[in-house]
């Protein structure tokens, strides 16, 4: 699904400095978009409230329920994001588009009601110490955001980049304009503009789904079919979204890194601030990550298997299969450098950039280690990007659990030990990943003429 890709390479196609620019800027708001906006528009909130509260317990209230609800949802949203995704994959490529809209609407109702049934005892048991208001508003923040995600996967299939990155920036844009005039009513203010910005968002992609996809029906329930419903892309997408979350549950829920400061919920001052900053830093990464791998990557992997269907000789599928794996080796190596570059250049100004935050310098260290771990990030999801195009959702599984275990095991070690420590939990295991994911594309795409015709038959 690389529509918008697609429509990248268009630009890039003019083969001018500013086309270029054009490319990878439209690249990198794209598809760290909805994660990287969301963060700039909470950090503002924070910075805009910060001196309107008479008592900042409010402000922290807001944000840490925030946080819980980004992260909530991904992990509740994971599997059926993947499983959603395929099936609309597949029925673009059959050119099935009717099929499209009705089934879309049918698994985000269902993912809206499931979402809606863990999320009504759990308001209802968090937040002991706020208003009907606040709670109510947080409920219909988290079915709002698990249907969000689902929408903004299928962006990908749509090539009106434009119109899509301009209803990213007016819906955040949304939510800090009305923080600002709803501050004076604390954190249930803050709640509602948060509601509304995301659900300004919600509703204008779901239009542009609509309009790209029509259809003379509103339900269908072929996704929810066996033959559609992949399990192992569901496990996938499960136990990805919670390998990327498992160092944050573990500071959180650790009493001596964290402690109660929204109802029940928990958070961490000393791994919070930083590991969500770093996560600013991934904008030049994944703007090489969509243009080098679903404009360029994707076209490769196309022409490959449009020569086999073709029946085109042995030397013309090798050909092809060559160009496959040079994209992949040049797509990982322009992200290896660009995240490098990044980093490197934030390194010099870390300590400038939180003082400009007004944030303590104490945090210096642990951010640059997050910056690090994020930056492999991005080459790990090329890995899996890859894997998912080659149909090995078995390896993509193993992988993703790799990442979860190994998380788990390195942040547990690292909060034995001091605080200098704090952060390589992360690193560790998101290198390990990649490394091992690195190993395991190279062998899958050395084999795989052997693999496309004997094993698949």
């Amino acid at each position: 699904m690389a529509g918008i890709g697609f429509a990248i390479r268009r630009i890039l196609e003019r083969n001018t400095y500013t086309a270029t620019l054009q490319a990878y800027a439209y690249a990198g708001l794209i598809s760290s978009g909805p994660w990287v906006l969301s963060i700039i528009s909470v950090l503002l909130v924070g910075i805009i409230s910060l001196n309107r509260f008479h008592h900042a317990s409010e402000l922290i209230y807001y944000l840490v329920t925030v946080t819980y609800l980004m992260c909530s949802s991904l992990v509740l949203s994971g599997g059926v994001q993947l499983v959603l995704t395929r099936f609309v994959a597949d029925r673009v490529y059959e050119e099935n588009s009717p099929g499209v809209l009705p089934n879309m609407l049918s698994a985000l109702s269902v993912t809206a009601l499931v979402s809606g049934l863990i999320a009504l005892p759990a308001v209802c048991l968090l937040f002991p110490d706020k208003t009907l208001l606040f709670r109510g508003l947080t409920f219909v923040a988290f079915i709002t955001l698990c249907t969000l995600w689902l929408v903004v996967l299928l962006l990908s299939s749509l090539k009106d980049y434009k119109r899509i990155l301009l209803i990213m920036l007016a819906g955040y844009g949304l939510v800090v304009v009305l923080s600002m005039k709803l501050v004076a009513f604390g954190a249930e203010g803050l709640m509602l503009a948060f509601v509304s910005g995301h659900g300004f968002i919600l509703f204008a992609f779901l239009y542009q789904i609509i309009r790209a996809f029509p259809s003379e029906h509103l339900a269908a329930s072929a996704v929810f079919s066996p033959r559609h419903i992949h399990l192992s892309l569901f496990f996938t997408g499960l136990v990805f979204y919670l390998g990327i979350w498992a160092d944050k549950f573990l500071f959180w829920f650790n009493p001596m890194t964290s402690e109660a400061t929204a109802g029940l919920l928990r958070s961490s001052v000393i791994y919070d601030i930083p590991i969500f900053l770093a996560y600013l830093t991934i904008i030049p990464g994944m703007a090489v990550f969509l243009v080098r791998f679903e404009a360029d990557f994707a076209q490769r992997y196309a022409g490959f298997y449009d020569a086999i269907r073709e029946h085109q000789p042995l030397e013309t599928l090798r050909h092809h299969k060559q160009l496959m794996v040079e994209s992949v080796r040049q797509g990982i190596l322009e992200i290896f450098k660009v995240q490098s570059l990044t980093v490197i250049l934030l390194f010099v100004w870390t300590r400038e950039l939180l003082s400009w935050l007004g944030i303590s310098p104490y945090y210096e260290t642990l951010l640059k280690v997050d910056m690090v771990g994020v930056g492999i990030q991005v080459v790990m999801m090329a890995v899996m990007n890859v894997l998912f195009y080659l149909d090995r959702r078995r390896e993509a599984l193993a992988l993703s659990g790799l990442f979860l275990a190994s998380n788990i095991l390195f942040t547990l070690i690292s909060q034995q030990m001091n605080p200098a420590f704090f952060g390589y939990g992360f690193v560790l295991a998101v290198t390990l990943t990649t490394v091992v994911g690195l190993l395991l594309i190279n062998r899958i795409l050395q084999d795989l003429e052997y693999e496309t015709f004997m094993l698949r038959g």
